[in-house]
């Protein structure tokens, strides 16, 4: 018997493991080259886990105690790894776990999207981002965590099975608004996550991906988050979606029987402020999971 459990805790961290027949995988990617705004995006996986512990199986909000097993695929190795070479091992890594219900990829930055997404096919996934960019850079001098979803929509993924949630206002350009409308891509701002609630704009966009596709992944680009709630992003800007909003919309995501693969994204321990950004993924962690028990 450990410590905790003589003390009746019992973390998320427990129910990670070697855990073959689980209905979840978690995959660590943590990729950090050719990023448009240099940090450490790398250290994600391993401060992820690390907070883990500290978190309860129980929800006192609903009286709900997780009991779902996590099988730990370990990480894929891509220190010093570009974005085009780290495609086809983060592909394979989330193709491998394709009978699991759902599978959770932590980053890295957000160029570890792109692969997550052909993992579940093109020909029948559609993609939802909760960012505040639109990732739709030119890719003519390379793939970057800047141009993911300009980059899926070059490889084939027809534009009408993306939606784009929490776009910030001066945080973007005109030519990549343009862009996405010129694809079919659903735009929906951070001023309308605001007015109508994310978790109301998150359920439409994934009941309207639903009528079009098989899977859904899900791309949670963290500096969605307003910056004073979530400093672990560089990107991240004030006036971003509530970090309780962002909670929400994760379980809300979670419970989706379409949602094959997540991924976390952006996520840079080194700018931690204490340890909130780490408990902010952790959280997000749990909500996932307390939504997928729903099911």
């Amino acid at each position: 018997m450990t410590d905790s459990d003589a003390l009746g805790w019992r973390s998320i961290a427990d129910l990670l493991g070697n855990h073959p027949d689980a209905p979840v995988a978690l995959i660590g990617a943590g990729l950090n080259e050719r990023s448009l705004t240099p940090g450490r995006c790398d250290l994600g996986p391993r401060a992820f886990r690390a907070v883990l512990p500290r978190f309860s199986t129980y929800d006192v909000e609903t009286g709900a105690e997780l009991a779902t097993r996590v099988h730990d695929a370990g990480d894929v190795p891509l220190k010093a790894v570009s974005p085009a070479d780290a495609f086809e091992p983060v592909r394979a890594a989330v193709a491998g776990q394709g009978a699991r219900a759902l599978t959770v990829l932590i980053g890295g930055n957000n160029a570890i999207t792109r692969p997550g997404v052909h993992a579940l096919g093109l020909d029948r996934v559609g993609l939802l981002t909760l960012d505040a960019h639109f990732d739709l850079r030119d890719t003519d001098h390379g793939l970057t965590n800047g141009n993911p979803v300009q980059a899926v929509l070059e490889d084939g993924l027809d534009g009408r099975r993306i939606s784009q949630v929490g776009l910030a206002p001066f945080a973007n350009t005109r030519r990549a608004h343009d862009k996405a409308r010129a694809a079919g891509i659903s735009v929906r701002t951070a001023r309308d996550c605001r007015e109508q609630g994310l978790a109301a704009v998150v359920a439409a966009e994934l009941n309207r991906l639903s009528a079009l596709c098989d899977a859904i992944y899900v791309d949670f680009d963290i500096d969605v988050i307003d910056r004073s709630q979530w400093p672990a992003s560089p990107g991240a800007r004030p006036g971003g979606v509530s970090v309780h909003d962002f909670f929400d919309a994760a379980r809300l995501i979670g419970a989706h029987p379409k949602v094959r693969a997540v991924d976390l994204t952006e996520y840079d321990p080194s700018l931690e402020l204490g340890d909130l950004g780490s408990l902010t993924a952790g959280r997000w962690f749990c909500e996932l999971l307390a939504g997928f028990e729903t099911r």
